[in-house]
């Protein structure tokens, strides 16, 4: 059996009072997540949803050609099965793990008895998938009105946001992927960023010097998707 302060390490279990969590402690499965292993593949329907403590998650789109684009980072503010409670059971998204590390799993059918039992669980979930769509529509403003500079600030902080630390590991071809731009792209906007000692980088290994400097250098994208999941999922605003 887990215990709740293990769970807490998720953002929204520890938004649950002791009261709340401690039932569904028996049905907690901790797993480790690999670098690139899928969670979720289009029209899949998930067996279970997972609540990462220090794993990134990303949510795909994928063309036919082959060709993706990411839509929306998960870490451990959030969940991955939001299709499963919202009861459309399957999307046609992907998602990929895009840094490796540790999540509590739980069987879908669980979650949605919880959820439709309609008390804390399904409020901190429905607002959670708010602040989720938020993410997603502005990424797609900033993928289309946004240059490969800004758009690699925002997907630095974000992910930074999502991890303990400083360092992620992620080839310029990967993030690329996740943009939906060309290599070359990446590899000029990361140069640029090194050059004003803003990051450094290093066969897949980026260390993030400079945070202030980022958050200067970004569009207005990351502080909208910051602020609606701070203002959505404040533990006063929620209990």
């Amino acid at each position: 059996m887990q215990d709740t302060e293990g769970l807490r390490k998720n953002a929204l279990l520890g938004l649950l009072s002791e009261e709340e969590l401690t039932p569904l402690l028996p049905h907690f499965e901790r797993v480790e997540l690999t670098l690139g292993q899928s969670l979720s593949e289009s029209g899949m329907q998930m067996s279970h949803v997972y609540f990462p403590l220090d794993a990134i998650v990303s949510l795909l789109c994928v063309m036919e050609d082959g060709a993706s684009t990411e839509i929306a980072v998960v870490g451990y503010e959030g969940i991955v099965g939001v299709s499963l409670f919202m009861g459309g059971e399957t999307t046609p998204s992907r998602a990929i793990v895009q840094s490796a590390g540790a999540a509590y799993r739980l069987k879908g059918q669980l979650l949605k008895n919880e959820f439709y039992r309609a008390g804390p669980m399904q409020k901190i979930l429905l607002r959670y998938t708010q602040a989720l769509l938020t993410q997603m529509a502005q990424t797609a403003v900033c993928n289309r009105h946004h240059s490969v500079d800004q758009q690699l600030c925002r997907w630095l902080l974000l992910s930074l946001d999502r991890l303990q630390g400083d360092k992620l590991i992620m080839t310029q071809e990967l993030i690329a992927n996740m943009l939906g731009v060309r290599r070359e792209g990446v590899t000029e906007s990361a140069g640029k960023l090194q050059r004003a000692g803003l990051i450094a980088y290093n066969r897949g290994h980026i260390t993030v010097l400079d945070r202030p400097g980022l958050e200067k250098r970004v569009c207005e994208c990351y502080a909208v998707v910051k602020r609606e999941y701070d203002r959505l999922l404040n533990h006063h605003n929620v209990m």
